[in-house]
């Protein structure tokens, strides 16, 4: 995967495409314990209002979390237990014990509990890249408890800490949270393989509707008004993308080609996209040969996001394209309350609900 260490804000603020985040294979509800695991809940310390810190509509907000880990361990299921109405997402990053003080420092300087993470957990961390994100798990509309399937499992060091990340979306209101997760961890000396997630990101370049104006409409000031809500670095996110993906012609479908470079084997895969959304695929070297789909979502249901098993694990050789691709259509904004006090705009990719994301998510093994 080339530019491996690129853009840490654009690929972790999507962690919520994956519902199950770590959990690809063998899910169901409320499955019982397997031989060796054990339950660890962790939760916001104190109940948390949601305030935008730079006005507009949305509130990302870390709260650093101790799972009091003596040893080594695998987690090997989440549930995430959202309280509020308002909480778009959840995610969970895992924090090894060098990066506990830096965190606890962001915790300490902020206000309250917890800090502003627009992107990920605004953390500075030289770990983060494209092929193995830094997450444990995560929650999004359509959700539920995730069970990985009995040979996969993600490493965590004992002395680690979690970062709970949640984004509460006021666009009806805010009420208080105290959001909470139940992890399923095994001993770190089973024989698992390490489940690992690759983040495959394509652009959003979707301009206003024919016979629609105002001045968001101008992609530099939709630019401007991304960085006035979320900080100077989210106006780059969109412009860098473009130019890594070789390009975007303003319009509704995008698409963005990463290339394999080490053997790798696709256990389960996902999408992302938010309200305007209406279409996405991954594909495997969709221009040879051997082409083929793993992920084909031919109608977005922003309320249904969660990983899809394969039923035969996809095994990729290094030089392997993965091309992923969303389709988002203006024209949802005629059909969805939430949007109706929403000004037509061109629409980048950001963290608003009311921006947009292109997001495909491979959760996989490697030798």
């Amino acid at each position: 995967m080339h530019a491996s260490r690129l853009w840490a804000g654009v690929v972790t603020a999507a962690a919520v495409a994956l519902t199950s985040c770590s959990g690809s294979a063998g899910t169901t509800d409320a499955e019982p314990l397997r031989d060796g695991e054990r339950i660890v809940e962790i939760a916001l310390p104190e109940t948390y209002s949601p305030e935008p810190p730079f006005g507009g509509t949305d509130d990302y907000r870390c709260f650093l979390l101790d799972p009091e880990l003596e040893e080594d361990a695998f987690v090997t299921g989440i549930d995430v237990v959202p309280e509020a109405p308002q909480v778009h997402h959840v995610i969970l990053f895992r924090l090894p014990p060098e990066q506990v003080s830096a965190a606890q420092a962001a915790d300490d300087a902020a206000p309250g509990q917890g800090w502003t993470c627009f992107g990920g957990s605004g953390l500075d961390s030289s770990n983060t890249s494209l092929e193995n994100a830094p997450w444990l798990g995560a929650w999004a509309p359509g959700g539920s408890e995730q069970v990985m399937a009995d040979d996969l499992g993600i490493p965590i060091e004992a002395g680690s800490r979690i970062v709970m990340q949640v984004h509460y979306n006021l666009l009806q209101g805010a009420s208080e949270d105290r959001s909470a997760a139940r992890l399923r961890l095994a001993p770190g000396t089973k024989d698992l393989a390490a489940l690992e997630t690759m983040l495959l990101p394509a652009p959003v370049e979707l301009p206003c509707r024919p016979g629609k104006d105002g001045p968001l409409c101008e992609r530099e000031n939709a630019l401007r008004d991304l960085a006035d809500r979320f900080g100077p670095t989210s106006a780059a996110t969109p412009s860098g993308l473009r130019m890594f993906c070789g390009g975007a012609v303003p319009g509704p479908t995008q698409s963005c080609s990463w290339w394999v470079d080490e053997a790798t084997t696709v256990r389960g895969v996902a999408g992302h996209m938010h309200l305007l959304g209406r279409s996405i695929t991954i594909e495997v070297n969709p221009d040879g040969p051997d082409a083929r789909t793993l992920l084909d979502i031919p109608v977005w249901n922003f309320d249904d996001q969660g990983t899809e098993e394969l039923a035969e694990p996809a095994v990729l050789e290094p030089g392997d394209e993965l091309r992923v691709t969303c389709t988002h259509d203006q024209g949802m904004r005629d059909l969805l309350p939430a949007l109706e006090r929403e000004r037509e705009r061109y629409v980048l990719w950001g963290d608003g609900s009311t921006d947009e994301m292109c997001l495909g998510l491979a959760l996989v093994t490697r030798p």
